[in-house]
Formats: C-alpha cells, structure tokens, sequence
C-alpha cells in the first residue's frame, strides 16, 4: 500500500494507538480507490446484502461517531440507526456517492484525531456501554481499530470480487 504506514513517529503508548487507528483509516480508504460509482453500491454477497463497499464505508464512519460521541462524551444519539432498522447506516449508503462517504469519514475521523488528543487515555466515557462498565479513551482506540481492521478485510474480499483488485 502505496503512501500508507504503520510505524508511529514516536513510541509512547499514544502515538502508537493513533497511528494504527489512522493506518487502518487510511487503509479503508485506499482499498476504496478506482472503484466505479456503481461497483460501490453492488451487494455481491447473497447472505449479506448490506454489505457494499459504500455500506462499509459509511458503517465505519457511523461507528467511529457513535463510540467516540455519544459513548465516550455522552452526547445524543443521532446516528441514522433506529430500533427497526439498527444497520440502516448501511442501508441508506447506496444514496451517496462513495467520494462523498469517502470524504465524510476522512473528516469526522480528523475532528475524532482532535478529540483524542485532547483527552487523557484512562479517561473514563461518559456513558456505560453494559452492566455499568465505562470504557476508557485507550479501550475506545483499541476497539476501533481492531472494527475497522476486520472491516477492511470485508472491503479486501469486495474489491477482488469487484475487479479482481487485491492487496490495496
């Protein structure tokens, strides 16, 4: 991957975190280059028909929101989602140009970088994600990008199925 790495600039325990969060931002993103319009919004799993690169893409953007937002500060909920439709984020990506999914994600993920510098890792999130339990900023930051690694091997197996492209 081209313009793409994982070594952090410095070794402390912060730096390390962002940047494998941004190594795996930034690889969700190539794996997305050259992708047609249309080929964006093909489902090409029979049992997974929400499943687009779009759909990805815009479930990562969605998900970054969620945790840091409405768990880690406590804000309300405004994420697409709903009780009947809780992977509607997916759904409606197919009503967007991947360019722009691309460049919304791109931003919240900056303003996210933001937050995250602003904040001390063992600061605990605003709201109990189960039984009481909040997280910290550091579980947060693992969280997310072992989410958008998994996500990115979804995106490896689309694109080849896509165009036979591998190992953007």
């Amino acid at each position: 991957m081209t313009g793409i790495d994982d070594t952090p600039p410095a070794w402390d325990e912060r730096t390390q975190l962002t940047t494998f969060l941004d190594y795996a931002r930034a690889t969700a993103r190539a794996k997305c280059q050259g992708v047609s319009a249309q080929d964006a919004h093909k489902a090409l799993l029979p049992s997974s028909p929400l499943m687009t690169m779009s759909g990805l893409i815009n479930h990562l953007r969605w998900v970054e929101y969620y945790w840091f937002r409405v768990v880690f500060l406590g804000e309300a909920d405004e994420g697409p989602w709903t009780d009947e439709d809780p992977d509607r984020e997916m759904r409606i990506a197919v009503d967007f140009p991947l360019a722009q999914l691309l460049d919304e994600y791109a931003e919240q993920s900056a303003r996210h970088r933001e937050l995250v510098a602003g904040q001390a890792l063992d600061a605990k999130a605003e709201r109990a994600v189960r039984d009481g339990l909040h997280v910290d900023l550091r579980w947060i930051l693992l969280h997310l990008t072992e989410e958008t690694a998994r996500h990115n091997g979804h995106l490896d197996i689309l694109r080849e199925l896509l165009d036979g492209t591998t190992g953007t």
